[in-house]
């Protein structure tokens, strides 16, 4: 199945299985018209405010503004969260969820949530909101889908929780940059933290790993 034309980004081929890295760090599994994401933490900016901190709210709009294109574009059949669409309970205030569900209305898209290490205590209120929320990793169409890194190697996994980004030294440039980080003797890639108000975690690449680099809408390999 091709990739949506209005798409750009990069293909990943594994075995049968092929991957598109988009530029807006999503993921789309053509095989099942699949929307993939991981950790969007909603509601992050809403728990710092509640210690003081003026974060503004207006991280969750812009968040899902760019999740609601992505659906528009794609026009997935539905949209998995690998792990912290909330970020916490703090943070699960009147305008986040009216903010989650008018999403959800304007998409008409099936959301499944694998619960992460931040919403997992959530799992309650969350069914109230029109998501399928799965406490263990899942396996679609030969792929499993998980929030913590599956330790298994003998099928593809596609995980979040790390947030990976990758330093570039480009002469006397410096760039830390999200990124895909793909593993393939542990036959798993990494997705990048969706959400805008997340932090990174700066990967070191091993013989035979790529960092697909994501950067103004381009996703752009390094390998080693």
């Amino acid at each position: 199945m091709p990739m949506p034309p209005t798409l750009s980004g990069e293909v990943l081929t594994v075995g049968s299985t092929c991957l598109h890295l988009l530029g807006d760090r999503a993921l789309y599994l053509p095989s099942q018209r699949a929307l993939l994401v991981s950790d969007v933490h909603l509601g992050k900016a809403e728990t710092f405010q509640q210690y003081g901190l003026p974060v503004p709210s207006q991280v969750n709009q812009g968040t899902l503004a760019r999740l609601e294109s992505l659906c528009a574009q794609c026009q997935p059949d539905s949209l998995w969260i690998l792990g912290d669409l909330f970020h916490g309970r703090e943070g699960l205030g009147d305008g986040v969820i009216d903010a989650w569900l008018k999403f959800l209305h304007r998409t008409q898209v099936s959301a499944h949530l694998i619960l992460g290490n931040h919403d997992r205590h959530l799992q309650d209120p969350l069914t109230q909101l029109s998501v399928q929320c799965w406490v263990e990793a899942v396996e679609v169409d030969g792929v499993l889908l998980s929030h913590e890194p599956d330790l298994n190697p003998d099928r593809l996994n596609i995980c979040g929780h790390i947030h990976p980004c990758f330093r570039l030294k480009l002469g006397g440039d410096r760039l830390r940059l999200p990124c895909f980080h793909w593993q393939p003797r542990q036959n798993r890639l990494t997705l990048p933290s969706f959400g805008e108000f997340t932090g990174g975690y700066d990967i070191v690449l091993a013989a035979g790993e790529t960092a697909y680099v994501v950067a103004e809408g381009a996703v752009v390999g390094f390998g080693k």
